[in-house]
Formats: structure tokens, C-alpha cells, sequence
């Protein structure tokens, strides 16, 4: 009997960020699939008893490769085990979804996904700001500022990330953010817009950092700590007046 192979989205990481229908999942699951930054206290939400593997991506760390991982989850699921892929932030978003579903259904295997809290939003509300505001900020726009190489990817649209009028949250790219930086100052972007780190969110090691895109960018250019990160760039990260 084929198993089942359930996408959980953990959200930044702390478990009172679960939906209802994650827990549960975890509950019921017979294997679970994690990703490293989902991985702490959320686990201990799983049946006892349940498969726990590890097969997470960090930067600048042995990584398993993406193949082999899409390779597990069938493996598990045609011994008729029901699976928990549990994937950080939400499971959609720059989580190389598309490949462990193509893997999946390729194998005549069922699934389900169930979408959670993107690391974005955890980080603007951490901050007390929103993403959009009326007549400021009425487009947000995600990006990815590292390719598989760990570079910055190729071929990205600098006029849009350049206006000043967006809210751009930026993923895995607290490396790149030097040079990105350099690149929206050329495309007419002001130095001094305002820029927000947002480490490790939701977590007890949380940091947030204040800045303009010049400052962070000289920050980070020799002073990247290991923690998780993403950088909101706007001028709703400057934070809400009082």
C-alpha cells in the first residue's frame, strides 16, 4: 500500500506558530522528513515512536543533496508510511517545494500541503510593523540573494527592487547584502532607506537590527553572526511612529 506524504510549513520556528491542522499532522505522522531550522521543540510535537530524520540545508555546511532527499520521501511513502515533510517558514516559499512534489507524484504517491507563517511576516510583526501601508507601500515583493552557488542570483530586476515605494524582503542574503546594496544604490535607490535585519525570528536567540541599506551593508560586510536571517527593505522598516 502507497503511504501519504504531508507538507508542513513550521513557520520561523517558535511551535505556538503551527496551525491547528500542523500539529496534528505531526501527530499522525510515522515519518518526519525536517528541515534544520524547523527542527527544536517543534519535533517534540511528533508521535513517539515516529522516524525522525534530519535533512536540512544550511549555508556553508555539509548539506544532504535535494535529490536524495526527494528520494527518502518516496522511499518512505511506498512502504505505506505516513510522512510529514516539515519544511521552515512556509513550505511554498523559496523551500524547493516544487522538486519533492515533482519526486512525489511522479511515484503515483497522494499529498497535501498545508501552508504556515512565512518568515516575513514573523519578522515584521516581531518588529510592530506591516508590510504594506496605504499610499507608501501598497507592493511587497520576496527575493532569493543566493543562488545554489550561494551567490547573488543572476539577472534580478533592479528597477523593481529599487523603488523606493516597495517593501523587499530578502531571504538568504545576509552574505550578499553588500553587494546587492551596491546595486540598488546604482539603480537609484537612496542609501539611507531604511533596512531591518531580523535574526533567528520568533526564537529565544531573536535579534532585530535597525539600519539604512548603506549601514547594514558595511555591517555585514565582515560581521555576519551564524544565525538565521532576512533583511526587509522599505520604508515601513524604519518602524511605525508612535
Amino acid at each position: 500500500m502507497t503511504g501519504f506524504v504531508t507538507f508542513v510549513s513550521a513557520g520561523p520556528g517558535d511551535p505556538d506558530l503551527l496551525t491547528v491542522k500542523a500539529v496534528k499532522a505531526l501527530a499522525a505522522a510515522d515519518a518526519v522528513l525536517f528541515d534544520d531550522l524547523s527542527s527544536g521543540p517543534i519535533l517534540a510535537l511528533a508521535r513517539p515512536g515516529a522516524d525522525m530524520v534530519g535533512v536540512g540545508k544550511r549555508a556553508g555546511r555539509a548539506s544532504p543533496k535535494q535529490d536524495h532527499v526527494s528520494r527518502l520521501l518516496v522511499d518512505y511513502a511506498l512502504t505505506g508510511a505516513n510522512v510529514v515533510r516539515l519544511k521552515s517558514g512556509d513550505s511554498g516559499i523559496f523551500g524547493r517545494l516544487e522538486e519533492e512534489l515533482t519526486a512525489i507524484r511522479a511515484a503515483g504517491i497522494a499529498c497535501e500541503i498545508i501552508p504556515g507563517v512565512t518568515a516575513a511576516s514573523a519578522a515584521a510583526a516581531a518588529a510592530g510593523i506591516p508590510l504594506t501601508r496605504r499610499q507608501h507601500a501598497q507592493r511587497v515583493q520576496f527575493i532569493t540573494a543566493a543562488d545554489v552557488t550561494g551567490e547573488l542570483p543572476p539577472g534580478l530586476n533592479m528597477a523593481a527592487l529599487a523603488d523606493p515605494g516597495v517593501t523587499t524582503v530578502i531571504y538568504m542574503g545576509k552574505r550578499t547584502f553588500p553587494a546587492l546594496a551596491a546595486a540598488l544604490v546604482a539603480h537609484g535607490l537612496p542609501p539611507e532607506t531604511p533596512a531591518l535585519l531580523a535574526e533567528s525570528v520568533s526564537t529565544p536567540e531573536q535579534m532585530l537590527h535597525r539600519s539604512t541599506v548603506a549601514e547594514l551593508a558595511r555591517r555585514l560586510e565582515g560581521d555576519r553572526s551564524p544565525l538565521p536571517g532576512l533583511i526587509l527593505v522599505g520604508r515601513l522598516a524604519e518602524g511605525v511612529a508612535d
